[in-house]
C-alpha cells in the first residue's frame, strides 16, 4: 500500500473540506445532475427507467455515475431484487430526505430570480 503524503495538496484540501460545512454539502450534493436527482426521488422510489423518463436531458454514464456517488455517501437507497429482468430502484435514505428543504430553498431561490431576471429584461 502506498504512504500517504501528509503535507500534499490533496490532503489539505480533505482538511478544508472537513471544516467548511458548505463545502462538505457541495462535495456530497454538488453538480449539475444530484439535486435533480434528489428532487426527483422526493416524490417517492422510483426505478432507473422512471428517473432517465424524469430527467431526458441526462445521459445514461452521466445518471449511473452520479446514483453511485449518491449512493456513496448514504443519501440514495439501491435496492435490487433478484429477478429476470433485473429490478433495480432508488429512494432517499433518512439523510437524503433530510435535504428537502435544502433543495426546496434552491428552488424557492431561483423562481425569485427567475422573476427578477425578467423583469430586467423587460
Amino acid at each position: 500500500m502506498t504512504a500517504i503524503k501528509e503535507n500534499s495538496t490533496i490532503q489539505e484540501n480533505k482538511k478544508i473540506v472537513q471544516d467548511c460545512p458548505v463545502m462538505y454539502v457541495m462535495e456530497r450534493i454538488g453538480g449539475f445532475w444530484k439535486p435533480i436527482i434528489l428532487f426527483n426521488l422526493y416524490s417517492g422510489e422510483k426505478r432507473y427507467s422512471e428517473l432517465k423518463r424524469a430527467i431526458p436531458a441526462v445521459t445514461e454514464k452521466m445518471l449511473i455515475q452520479h446514483l453511485k456517488q449518491l449512493e456513496t455517501d448514504g443519501l440514495v437507497i439501491r435496492t435490487a431484487k433478484p429477478v429476470v429482468p433485473p429490478h433495480v430502484s432508488y429512494k432517499l435514505s433518512e439523510a437524503g430526505n433530510e435535504l428537502a428543504p435544502v433543495i426546496d430553498a434552491m428552488a424557492a431561490w431561483a423562481f425569485q430570480d427567475m422573476e427578477r431576471y425578467v423583469q430586467c429584461e423587460k
